[in-house]
């Protein structure tokens, strides 16, 4: 049997990143809006549309996010009407490789992981 470390209230302490990351598992919208702004620079607007079910909240709220990670820049065009911008930094786009990483995983592994919820709601979970 492998000797496991105790889990200890510091185990994700100063010395792990994982927090301080600009995009988690859990920020859906953030990695939707990084393909939408693969190709080019878009407005609020214009990332709505393919963003359908965000709220203008939480659009505006995900990119004041992913603007103060460095992932994107807001410009603000001096125009009548007012025209902002959005758009990936060098940092951001060197996001795209673990991005695909994790994606590609999902579709190797979506059937298994869509049987093994079913199965967890079906109350069939596998006692251990």
């Amino acid at each position: 049997m492998i000797e496991l470390e105790p889990l200890t209230a510091d185990f994700f302490g100063p010395h792990c990143p994982v927090p301080a990351l600009p995009i988690t598992g859990g920020a859906k919208w953030s990695w939707k809006i990084m393909r939408c702004l693969e190709a080019g620079p878009r407005r609020f607007s214009e990332l709505k549309v393919p963003l359908r079910g965000i709220t203008a909240k939480v659009l505006a709220e995900t990119l004041r996010a992913m603007e103060r990670d460095g992932v994107l820049t807001r410009t603000a065009h001096d125009e009548n009407p007012p025209r902002v911008e959005y758009e990936l930094t060098p940092l951001g786009r060197s996001l795209f490789g673990p991005m695909d990483a994790a994606c590609a995983w999902g579709r190797e592994h979506l059937a298994d992981l869509l049987a093994a919820r079913e199965a967890y709601e079906q109350g069939e979970r596998e006692v251990a």
